[in-house]
């Protein structure tokens, strides 16, 4: 037997992709766990998108299978509150009753998938798997651009400037000229600003400042350090 989660907090060590179940059907909760089981992933159940709200949640990928009729809110509603709380978890919806209005709201919203009862074990394995892909593909890219950030906020206020013009293309005689230095003084600062930000080339350093969003405008006229 599956063992239901209540809403109690607790710690779970476990870094393996999760698989949150809500349906207020006991029958297939059971039966959807048994399955995740079945290709070892970890899984929790909750009755009701209210007891899912109040519950401790693993800071790990994870999916949500989501029931679309449920007592209180309605899986349709919680979507919009997850979306409303920023909790961004992908979510497959399955349901007995699904029509199409319903299944393109859910997927105008962001929802994985939609699979109308009975469906496929498979259908639904598959769609979980992708779901997960795709939290943990968001993760990596969350942390990619955290870690650049902490790498930028060590740059000093030459450093970020020098780096906003080398991503709008200006070499380092242009840039010189715009700040009133000379051309070694840009470069030694450009090799200091590279190696804080741990790029390799200047092409990797132009993609990094693409991702945080360093922009040419970004850069004023200071005096000379």
């Amino acid at each position: 037997m599956v063992s239901q989660r209540n809403s109690s907090p607790k710690t779970v060590a476990s870094t393996e992709p999760l698989v949150f179940i809500v349906d207020d059907d006991d029958s297939m909760r059971q039966a959807l766990a048994r399955l995740f089981y079945s290709v070892k992933l970890q899984v929790e159940v909750f009755a009701s998108a209210q007891e899912f709200l109040k519950s401790e949640r693993p800071d790990v990928p994870s999916c949500l299978v989501l029931d679309v009729r449920l007592p209180g809110l309605s899986g349709l509603e919680f979507q919009a509150e997850l979306a409303k709380e920023n909790i961004r978890i992908p979510i497959v919806f399955i349901s007995g009753h699904g029509d199409i209005p319903m299944s393109v709201r859910a997927m105008k919203a962001g929802a994985m998938d939609f699979l109308v009862k009975p469906f496929r074990d498979q259908d639904l394995l598959d769609a979980v798997a992708a779901a997960i892909h795709r939290d943990q593909s968001r993760r990596e890219q969350e942390n990619e651009i955290s870690d650049l950030r902490r790498h930028f906020e060590s740059l000093t206020p030459r450093e970020r400037d020098i780096m906003a013009l080398v991503a709008g293309g200006l070499m380092s005689k242009q840039i010189a000229a715009k700040f009133d230095l000379s051309e070694i003084t840009v470069k030694v600062h450009r090799s200091h600003l590279m190696k804080k930000m741990g790029a390799r080339t200047v092409a990797e350093l132009v993609r990094m400042a693409e991702a945080l969003g360093v922009a040419p405008a970004t850069a004023q006229r200071r005096d000379r350090p």
